[in-house]
């Protein structure tokens, strides 16, 4: 069987999953990291896509959390690292780690550019055609990787075992504005439970993970932050987050 794991609050790392996803399998089973998930059980027989954003260059603690449920068993393994125009960091290995703890076998990984979650012009509209045939193209090489069935040691970027301290998100952190109709969609949708589902429009910002789920779901566009302070933000991040970043490719 095939499937296709994912960790995507606002979307961006599940559209770059489902090109990939199919253009590898064709058909396939959808596991949303974003849910409470129940322990699953893989063989040697299964391959699964597993998705998930960078967060200042570390996977969510709780998509990392949610794939430990995860025996594998020999599974094969496609990593998709989605990084927001910046960097990706120690993402890829600490996911590559995680799930090799779990049983899988790891084929092959991408770093793939979408639209960044917080300063949306920023990477604006991608993945976009272009990234979809290049996509595409890897996914072609890990294909035929899976068909020869040798699977040597993978190597990425970045650091095994120790990584970069994990961000807290800082101010960014959406608070409900005056439109609120407390509806309560968003503490449903919260990947950590951090809306109260008793008053919607109090977020406890200790849990938080600035992950903008809540931002992307509210049907009023009641959730949001300071726009002047997001505009000083902004252009303080420009450096770091403008220009056209490449997706890259690693197979064993």
């Amino acid at each position: 069987m095939f499937y296709n794991i994912y960790f995507s609050p606002t979307g961006g790392t599940k559209r770059v999953a489902d090109i990939i996803s199919s253009g590898l399998f064709g058909e396939y089973r959808n596991v949303d990291l974003c849910c409470e998930i129940e322990a699953i059980c893989f063989d040697a027989n299964d391959v699964c896509l597993v998705s998930v954003p960078s967060y200042s260059g570390r996977v969510p603690e709780i998509a990392i959390k949610r794939i430990k449920k995860i025996k594998a068993d020999g599974a094969k393994a496609v990593l998709n690292c989605v990084y927001g125009n910046r960097e990706w960091e120690d993402t890829l290995t600490e996911l590559q780690d995680t799930v090799v703890d779990c049983g899988f076998v790891c084929v092959g990984a991408v770093a793939a550019v979408a639209e960044h979650s917080i300063f949306r012009q920023f990477a604006a509209g991608r993945p976009d055609l272009d990234d979809e045939k290049e996509l595409l193209e890897f996914v072609e090489r890990i294909k035929k990787k899976l068909q020869d069935g040798v699977f040597e040691e993978l190597v990425l970027e970045g650091n095994h075992r120790i990584y970069k301290e994990a961000a807290k998100g800082g101010a960014f952190k959406p608070q409900a504005n005056e439109l609120c109709l407390q509806c309560g969609l968003c503490s449903e949708g919260c990947p950590v439970g951090a809306i109260d589902k008793n008053d919607p429009r109090n977020t406890h910002r200790e849990i938080c993970i600035s992950c903008m789920r809540c931002v992307n779901i509210c049907p009023v566009h009641a959730r949001d932050f300071d726009k002047d302070f997001m505009k000083t933000m902004s252009e303080k991040m420009a450096p770091k987050l403008s220009g056209r970043k490449k997706n890259y490719l690693f197979i064993t």
